[in-house]
């Protein structure tokens, strides 16, 4: 451990896209700030892949939003289907065009924007990016908080003002902090495949967003830039290998398309969780994106509301390093975020997942024709837009006080 200790303003744990879009924003304000990332780059994984109208506006204000649409699929239009049936219950989000500039989902690879920010943050005056940097430790102080930090086996301690957690869901800074991670897994495993194939002209009048409710298999369908990425449950009693095996993806393809080839570009086995933080701020520590909350993934809700806590809280940090603002700021920080997570993130995908995993005979029916109902009537069609784009979770948040 190095005698010497670096003095920052914020530490931030994790480039991933909730670290970078909290590294650019606070660096757009002149907050000094230093991002720490354990791996030698950003991931290329394929986990998040869509932006929602309300983080797309966020991102326009770090000139991340052009350079991301220019890589991405504009999705105006997503489906919640009936995958025995057919039936499906359609929503355009062109119809709030006139609140937001960006009316529609970005399909668009997570890594991409991860990858934009950190290449822009070594020239970037306030700015330092370290990879092959964990966080290890962390200790609250009166003034300051004092990171631990490991690079190439050698330890040494930064010191900052304020230090966030976007380490991820197994968050050294969570664990430094000693808080519970409240919640449950689910018993099911999530299998996403990825393919070229052109699944659009096999199934009628698909959009590139298409969530598929079946009691015995849901299905998601998303497109991205040449790909389509495909997502369903696998039984947590079969083993990664058998599930991920050429067999066991020529079985899902085959329920999809019958009869067809199909090459399976990529495939991965997730395990899901619906988990929030005890608490987001603890001292001078704060957690924010899977490091304080986790969620299931139909919606696409999680890698954008951890973008939106982490503006939450640099428009915080502003306020306290350059305002004089009191640090009472960061309770407040906690609340919305926290209580907005459970109200919204968490409720919503839960509800997602019942309506994707109907069992006969239960209230399905009745679920699609609520969401049919909403669909026919401008004013809750308007309402449910606005929800499922990230508007209505924001206002909610600043309401709280």
């Amino acid at each position: 451990m190095d005698g010497k200790v670096l003095q920052t303003e914020v530490i931030i744990a994790g480039a991933g896209p909730v670290g970078s879009i909290g590294a650019a924003r606070l660096a757009s304000m002149g907050i000094n700030v230093i991002v720490c990332e354990e791996t030698e780059a950003c991931a290329n994984d394929l986990r998040a892949s869509t932006f929602h109208a309300a983080t797309l506006e966020m991102l326009h204000e770090v000139d991340a939003a052009q350079p991301l649409i220019d890589r991405g699929l504009k999705a105006p239009v997503y489906q919640w289907r009936d995958r025995r049936s057919g039936d499906y219950v359609e929503f355009d989000l062109s119809e709030i065009g006139d609140m937001t500039p960006f009316p529609y989902r970005l399909q668009c690879p997570q890594y991409h924007m991860a990858q934009l920010l950190t290449a822009r943050l070594p020239s970037t005056a306030n700015a330092e990016m370290r990879f092959n940097s964990r966080v290890v430790d962390a200790r609250n102080e009166s003034d300051r908080v004092v990171v631990t930090v490991e690079s190439n086996g050698r330890r040494e301690e930064l010191s900052a003002k304020f230090l966030i957690g976007a380490d991820g869901s197994r968050s050294a800074v969570r664990k430094a902090m000693g808080i519970e991670f409240e919640g449950f897994t689910y018993d099911e495993k999530f299998l996403s495949i990825s393919t070229p194939h052109p699944i659009e002209q096999s199934i009628t009048d698909l959009a590139y967003v298409n969530y598929l409710a079946d009691p015995e298999e849901w299905l998601v369908l998303l497109r991205v830039p040449e790909l389509w990425r495909i997502l369903v449950p696998a039984s947590a009693g079969i083993s990664d290998e058998e599930l991920l095996s050429e067999e066991s993806v020529a079985s899902v393809f085959g329920r999809i398309l019958p009869g067809q080839s199909i090459e399976a570009t990529h495939r991965t086995i997730y395990r899901v969780h619906q988990r929030v933080a005890h608490t987001f701020v603890k001292g001078r520590s704060m957690l924010v994106g899977d490091a304080a909350h986790l969620n299931n993934p139909l919606g696409g809700f999680g890698m954008n509301s951890g973008i939106h806590d982490v503006w939450n809280l640099a428009d915080k940090l502003w306020k306290i390093l350059r305002k004089d603002g009191d640090s009472e700021l960061l309770g407040l920080f906690d609340r919305q975020r926290r209580e907005t997570t459970r109200a919204f993130i968490q409720a919503q995908s839960i509800e997602n997942k019942a309506f994707m995993e109907y069992a006969a005979g239960d209230a399905h029916q009745e679920r699609m024709n609520r969401m049919r109902a909403a669909a026919a009537d401008e004013g809750s069609r308007r309402q449910y837009l606005l929800k499922q784009a990230m508007f209505q979770s924001l206002a909610d948040a600043e309401a709280i006080v």
